[in-house]
């Protein structure tokens, strides 16, 4: 006798808002336990600092989980430049601080690239 699945079925995809201090896991378990669906997913994890677009696919949609992951994004930070924290993240507390002032815009665009 097969089990029956918990949860009610629903397919479609919801753009939700990730808020800081929630980990991409974890806003999804809450939207899934919120609509108490079946089956669920993500389309890429979202740093727990982060805050931004986080699709979370319901059903049928989370077949289409991986256009999504494909596709190309965009990314908005604020950066402190001339500070090493404990953490290397915005969190830490500050252990060192140095001079910023050789930064042009330019050698800073140039780095970039590779992200």
């Amino acid at each position: 006798m097969a089990r029956r699945k918990r949860g009610r079925r629903i397919d479609g995809i919801l753009i939700l808002d990730k808020p800081q201090g929630y980990s991409s896991n974890g806003a999804l378990q809450q939207c899934r336990r919120a609509l108490d669906a079946q089956k669920a997913g993500h389309t890429g994890a979202l740093d727990p600092l982060a805050t931004g677009v986080l699709p979370v696919c319901f059903g049928e949609a989370t077949k289409f989980s991986q256009y999504l992951l494909d596709a190309e994004k965009a990314y908005l930070a604020t950066i402190c430049f001339g500070e090493t924290r404990t953490t290397g993240d915005a969190e830490g507390e500050v252990v060192e601080t140095s001079s910023a002032s050789h930064l042009t815009a330019e050698s800073v665009e140039q780095a970039m690239q590779g992200f």
